[in-house]
């Protein structure tokens, strides 16, 4: 007899690592108050070219659909995980059961599993209740979490960008009407109205004055004559003029060419002996430039006078030399707004880094999945009979156990019962099974666990090491706990991880109860979770 219980308890451990069945079905909890709402989950996962339809239902069973929420689409590699959620209510107290749900999937028909609730009535003594004043009102702590901060932080970051491309805009159209001109004279007289327009003068700026107008006339005579006059010496300047008045056949009478070089070499006192000139002087200065460059312009022959398509094309060449100006002055503002944001986001991310560390930034910003099932909302549920109460950071869905035994097993067999949420090769997992035997069976604990472990191994795990100790509920039950390291292998991509797992085994007159945790080794999170998971754990006496 003893024999065949232990490899009952072999294959019943098999079980909870089964594969999940097509539909699968969970409820946030299984009793509630009158009114209270259940929120009963469907999930599917399928290919990308499936059809699933989920029913339209305002009722199910007894139970009335209060709510129909969204369908929820997450994407795993290839596949597609679709979550549909109902809310139902019931107005009576009592037990009732959640029939099973059809949901097409490729126009095949899938059922979902009935589960069990109960509508609790809610009880009111107002003989023995005591009484007391109205409390005053409290805060709540804000449920939205630190999310937030993050987008806040973000929206300014890219604000900051986006002022940047603005600034820049701002300053390079003006700096393109200033460069692209028709003629060269066009571009001298508006350079000059320009420069006093920035009133170097009156902010004493006098060597900036000087050093812009002198560049003025020396980039015309550069464009106009075509004498290399930025890089030339005062001298060698008005000598080339000179020489290319002569050659040109320019009507130049030598005032205009003696007014040149005076406000030249005057230029080249204030910006070489720091010189300072009267201010008359200098407005002097500026209008001796100003007619020279009239002069010079007046004075340089036009060979061919200008036919009107030259006209036009030159004026095409304007606009077409305006337009890549503009392409490449946009380009730059892009560089310059999206470096400015790389910048700030490289600065922001260095700054946590050295006051916060870099896992800090790594599970906050970046994400870790076993912090938020830690950080999410708990789920308090009793699963599988003789029950167990357990706390834990999402719902453990029913997985169909019975299928996997042979019919000797099933025979041993009152009732058995499987929730687990996740797998081996997930970041965390956990599962719960309870069975109920025909007849009273002795149990041991010890050979159970191993049981449990060589069905893991069989199952990928390798390099099991176990370490066992007593348990107890905070009830005072008592029970056995396995737990220490192994190496899973993942049969998809012949990887193999370190994980971490605990075991509790707990025995009754005609029950067993069993709890399974697992995680990659290392995760303080994942421990955390565990930790809470354990003490949460209540467990109720199987009945006869």
């Amino acid at each position: 007899m003893k024999l065949k219980f232990y490899i009952f308890l072999f294959l019943l451990t098999s079980t909870i690592f089964a594969q999940q069945k097509q539909v699968e079905t969970s409820i946030d909890t299984t009793k509630n108050k009158i009114g209270a709402e259940f929120k009963l989950t469907l999930k599917t996962t399928v290919n990308s070219s499936s059809k699933v339809v989920f029913p339209k239902l305002k009722k199910i069973g007894a139970l009335e659909v209060i709510q129909s929420y969204p369908i929820d689409t997450v994407k795993k590699n290839d596949t597609y995980e679709l979550i549909k959620k109902y809310g139902l209510t019931q107005f009576d107290s009592g037990k009732y059961v959640i029939p099973s749900v059809q949901i097409l999937i490729d126009k095949k028909p899938y059922l979902s599993d009935s589960i069990k609730v109960e509508v609790a009535n809610v009880k009111v003594d107002t003989l023995q209740q005591k009484m007391y004043d109205i409390k005053d009102i409290s805060t709540v702590d804000n449920g939205i979490g630190d999310w937030w901060k993050y987008v806040l932080a973000l929206i300014i970051i890219l604000g900051i960008g986006a002022f940047v491309y603005w600034y820049v805009k701002k300053h390079q159209k003006k700096k393109i009407e200033e460069e692209v001109y028709k003629t060269p004279i066009e571009k001298a007289t508006s350079l000059l109205n320009n420069l006093e327009q920035k009133e170097l003068v009156q902010k004493g700026e006098i060597k900036e004055y000087y050093s812009e107008l002198t560049d003025i006339a020396r980039n015309y005579i550069e464009e106009a004559i075509h004498i290399p006059a930025m890089e030339s010496t005062t001298s060698e300047l008005i000598q080339a003029i000179r020489t290319a008045s002569t050659k040109k056949k320019m009507a130049l009478t030598p005032e205009t060419v003696e007014n040149l070089e005076r406000v030249l070499r005057q230029a080249d006192l204030v910006k070489f002996a720091k010189s300072k000139p009267l201010d008359f002087e200098i407005t002097d200065d500026r209008n001796k430039i100003q007619k020279v460059i009239l002069t010079l312009d007046n004075a340089i022959p036009t060979e061919v006078p200008a036919e009107e398509e030259d006209q036009l094309l030159n004026e095409a060449q304007k606009q077409k030399q305006i337009q890549l100006q503009l392409k490449k002055q946009r380009n730059k503002r892009i560089a310059i707004a999206a470096g400015s944001v790389v910048f700030l986001l490289f600065a922001t991310t260095t700054f946590f880094i050295a006051t916060k560390g870099f896992a800090y930034v790594k599970d906050n910003i970046i994400g870790h999945p076993s912090k938020e099932l830690l950080e999410g909302e708990w789920v308090k549920s009793e699963y599988g009979n003789p029950g167990v109460i357990i706390e834990t950071p999402k719902v453990l869905k029913r997985m169909d156990a019975l299928k996997a035994l042979p019919k000797e097993t099933m025979a041993l067999i009152k009732e058995m019962q499987l929730f687990a949420y996740g797998s081996m090769i997930d970041n965390f997992y956990v599962a719960v099974s309870t069975t109920q035997f025909k007849t009273p069976t002795e149990i041991d604990l010890s050979k159970a666990l191993e049981g449990s472990l060589k069905v893991i191994e069989l199952q990928g795990g390798q390099n099991i090491i176990v370490k066992q100790e007593d348990f107890q509920t905070n009830q005072g039950i008592q029970g056995v706990k396995g737990y220490g390291t192994m190496s899973i292998l993942n049969p998809t991509t012949k990887t193999s991880t370190k994980a971490y797992y605990e075991i509790l085994l707990f025995k009754q007159d005609q029950g067993l109860q069993q709890i399974v945790i697992l995680h990659e080794e290392g995760d303080t999170y994942a421990n955390d979770i565990t930790t809470r998971i354990l003490n949460s754990v209540e467990l109720k006496k199987a009945s006869n």
